[in-house]
């Protein structure tokens, strides 16, 4: 028989499950699990300096690993700190094991001090949460929380644990199996059928990939479908890199900030075939007028999405991988001279504009010296703004996980920690932070963390001094009106840097920018990037709130 606290089982189905490494900040009602913790030889704890940063420290750990992490939080206030990095991981499918502590038993209910119900506040952003009530139901608990975040649609599951129950002797026999995946939804032949007659029979088809071709695994799978079958193919926010930007069927991000030939060539298309996406807002546009030829094939493994935006002639619920496996030899090889020809003229008619991609103090220059100094085994993050649209528009995205954004619920504050998991999942690879001042200040005390851990983080500033979408938004939309957008004061980020431990450099004073920025990258260990931008240069193109994707403005 084994006997041992609720603490130290969940310490040993922790590592039984693969985690390796856990952020998180201790508190009263969770140090009976940190006591555990530190007995243990195989999870590597990471101090975080804020719970929101401990949640995307996580984040960014599973975004590379592609499988649950985990992060740790007190009740009360450090429990409320982890419900937005719990949100953002909601919103864009990643497995997340967010465990807190909780006031005991007897004491829920009581407004005891630090009391909140995190249980009940935490029920719409998750797959599924739990609160334990005896040590005996972690056995089933921990697990099934494993297997409901990789499980289908990924996403994040909360633990609350009492403290007492983290207390509590119990005696088991034997240790619970380690948690799998669920098996996908059965492959619908028949409408696997009817999508490759419709691809075949297509003459304008473009094939449209989201974030579930990232999460499945299934790249390779939908490049080989854009390869066999001839189709121009788009990508969202979320599923950069899925296709490498410059293969030759690459037509880029749609959307509100995606190239107007992309939109354009979209709203020509007789068929669009939609793998992995969700039909965005800020992917479509307009819904009632996105693509309004084209008939619909949707493949999505949760089917909650199926019909949801827009109805499909053929849904398909299941596994995106399986699917296009099943696909693939049903679809005929075409090389569609015609179509791609109409789409090389948009192309050409409508490009993607870089202005001033050869000045490294430009912001489309930084990003493309930044990309030069670079190989493709690099990890991107962004904060949330101007630069994280110019960098989608721009960075050569060639491998799927390289890029990791906050796409859904679009949170600034997330670069940073995100890429300090990067870093913590993939040690071996150069971890590059593009961030804006209005983000960065969100959640720059893990420049601490950062100092701590010595990750190989890369920190690119692009300072304009203002919540630059605010202010470009106020200057186009709202009359020049500009209020609460602009900062009236200028840390000086580059001593803020020196303070925590970071060695930084300014590309203002260089005299070599571009020469400063490549040793920058290239010296192993973090460092902060400071870069001065222009406020008045905005993100074009750009498709105005509720307009359609192909009223786009600028660019």
């Amino acid at each position: 028989m084994n006997q041992m606290t609720g603490a130290q089982l969940i310490v040993r189905l922790l590592e039984r499950q693969g985690v390796r490494t856990i952020a998180g900040i201790p508190g009263g009602a969770i140090l009976p699990l940190y006591d555990a913790l530190s007995g243990s030889d195989i999870i590597h704890h990471v101090l975080a300096r804020h719970e929101q940063g401990a949640g995307f420290m996580a984040q960014g750990m599973a975004r590379v690993s592609g499988k649950p992490e985990v992060c740790f939080a007190s009740s009360g206030p450090g429990a409320t700190n982890l419900v937005t990095a719990i949100a953002d991981a909601m919103l864009d499918s990643i497995p997340l094991v967010a465990i807190t502590g909780q006031v005991p038993l007897p004491m829920i209910g009581t407004d005891a001090f630090q009391e909140v119900d995190i249980y009940g506040m935490t029920v719409p952003i998750t797959k599924h949460n739990f609160l334990v009530r005896s040590a005996r139901e972690l056995l089933e608990v921990i697990p099934e929380a494993f297997r409901i975040a990789m499980s289908g649609r990924p996403g994040p599951v909360l633990v609350d644990v009492p403290k007492d129950v983290q207390n509590q002797i119990i005696e088991f026999a034997q240790f619970p199996p380690v948690a799998v995946r669920s098996p996908s939804p059965v492959v619908q032949v028949e409408q696997v059928e009817a999508a490759a007659r419709m691809i075949n029979e297509a003459e304008r088809p473009v094939l449209y990939l989201g974030g579930g071709v990232i999460h499945s695994g299934a790249a390779q799978q939908a490049v080989n479908l854009a390869e066999q079958a001839g189709l121009p193919t788009t990508m969202t926010l979320m599923a950069l890199g899925s296709m490498p930007v410059d293969h030759p069927l690459s037509i880029g991000m749609l959307g509100m900030h995606g190239a107007r030939y992309t939109n354009f060539v979209l709203e020509e298309s007789d068929l669009l075939i939609c793998v992995g996406a969700r039909f965005d807002d800020r992917a479509i546009g307009k819904a009632a007028q996105f693509c309004p030829n084209a008939k619909i094939v949707h493949v999505d493994v949760d089917p909650s999405e199926l019909h949801k935006i827009k109805n499909a002639h053929v849904a398909i619920n299941g596994d995106v991988a399986e699917v296009l496996d099943a696909l693939l030899p049903r679809v005929k090889v075409q090389l569609r001279e015609g179509w791609l020809a109409r789409v090389a003229a948009l192309r050409t008619a409508f490009p993607m504009q870089f202005p001033e991609q050869d000045n490294p103090r430009s912001h489309y220059g930084l990003i493309h010296a930044v990309a030069e100094a670079l190989d493709d085994e690099a990890v991107i993050t962004t904060d949330v703004g101007q630069h994280q649209m110019w960098v989608a528009q721009a960075y050569p995205f060639r491998r799927p996980r390289q890029w990791l954004t906050s796409g859904g619920l679009g949170t600034m504050g997330f670069g940073m920690p995100a890429a300090l998991g990067a870093a913590m999942a993939a040690p071996e690879r150069t971890v590059v932070c593009f961030s804006g001042d209005g983000s960065f200040m969100m959640n720059i005390q893990e420049l601490a963390t950062l100092a701590e851990q010595q990750l190989n983080v890369k920190i690119v500033l692009m300072n304009n001094n203002a919540l630059g979408l605010v202010y470009q938004q106020q200057n186009l939309f709202y009359g020049k009106r500009v209020f609460a957008s602009r900062y009236k004061g200028e840390p000086d980020f580059l001593r803020i840097a020196e303070g925590f431990g970071i060695p930084a450099i300014d590309l203002d004073a260089a005299a070599n920018p571009q020469a400063t920025l490549v040793q920058a990258l290239q010296t192993p260990g973090p460092c902060l990037i400071h870069a001065s931008i222009d406020r008045e240069q905005f993100v074009y193109p750009m498709v105005p709130p509720g307009a359609a994707n192909t009223e786009m403005i600028g660019g």
